[in-house]
């Protein structure tokens, strides 16, 4: 080999693998400071995309299942809604059965007549109850979103149950023509004790849906926020293993640098 001076291909060799080995140091240094595998687009192109989707789909899950949280809420409060009213009907019912008592006079019937007044209002009442300022009541239909894509054909479908309807039986009870006792039947307030308790095992039955749709929600979150980590995050153990590579190169390229810029002193000796 030839001894020169302008020219040392040896340090040119040393310093190009110095540069691509702290390069690579500081990409592993940078992986496990952000502790994602991808620092910069460049590292993965289409595989930032994918997770950038994936990541993107678990957060909507999770959306998703706060809203069917709400829409559980909804269904829970009308049901507390349901349950006053059952109980109301059977005071109803029994100021009915305690009016036809023959023993009772004038008075006593009047003052059934009273309560059964503020029974009427009190019913007229829990028909305009409303949650987060959305009626609890209505023939309205409400639609629960059940996927993140917002699929409609999964969707769950929260009935409108009108309190105040006639054909609940309670509009019957609420009529402005009804002012006593003796103007309803007992069959008009066992139809609205039916109606009500049908309400209740609809409400029930969409609950238990949305419960499942919420496990369901749960599980893909977890499985689409996996598949992103194995994407996006580092594996700590394996790069922590590079780490240790890259730096070993590091210290040796920098030494075998220095001796190589110190190999250009044989050339001076030979001058002496």
């Amino acid at each position: 080999m030839s001894v020169v001076i302008n020219s040392n291909f040896a340090a040119t060799v040393a310093a190009n693998n110095l540069a691509t080995s702290n390069a690579a140091l500081q990409k592993s240094l940078n992986r496990l400071s952000s502790g994602s595998k991808i620092v910069s687009p460049a590292d993965d192109a289409g595989g930032l995309a994918v997770s950038m989707k994936l990541s993107a789909a678990a957060r909507r899950e999770g959306a998703v299942a706060e809203n069917i949280g709400n829409s559980v809420s909804f269904l829970q409060t009308q049901d507390g809604v349901l349950q006053v009213t059952g109980k109301v009907l059977d005071r109803i019912g029994e100021l009915k059965t305690l009016a036809n008592d023959p023993t009772k006079n004038t008075s006593d019937i009047a003052n059934y007549d009273s309560e059964f007044t503020e029974l009427q209002a009190q019913l007229q009442s829990l028909s305009t109850e409303e949650f987060n300022g959305v009626s609890l009541f209505g023939s309205t239909d409400l639609t629960a979103s059940v996927t993140e894509d917002g699929n409609t054909t999964s969707a769950v479908t929260i009935a409108g149950r009108d309190l105040s309807d006639t054909a609940s039986g309670i509009g019957t009870l609420t009529a402005t023509t009804i002012t006593a006792l003796a103007d309803i039947d007992l069959s008009d307030v066992t139809d609205a004790i039916q109606n009500v308790a049908t309400f209740r095992a609809q409400n029930g039955a969409e609950q238990s849906r949305l419960g499942f749709a919420t496990d369901l929600l749960t599980v893909n979150k977890a499985n689409l926020e996996a598949a992103a980590s194995r994407i996006s995050d580092v594996d700590v153990a394996q790069e922590s293993t590079q780490l240790a590579r890259w730096n070993i190169l590091v210290q040796s390229g920098t030494a075998m640098l220095s001796q190589a810029n110190q190999s250009a002193q044989v050339a001076l000796k030979l001058l002496q």
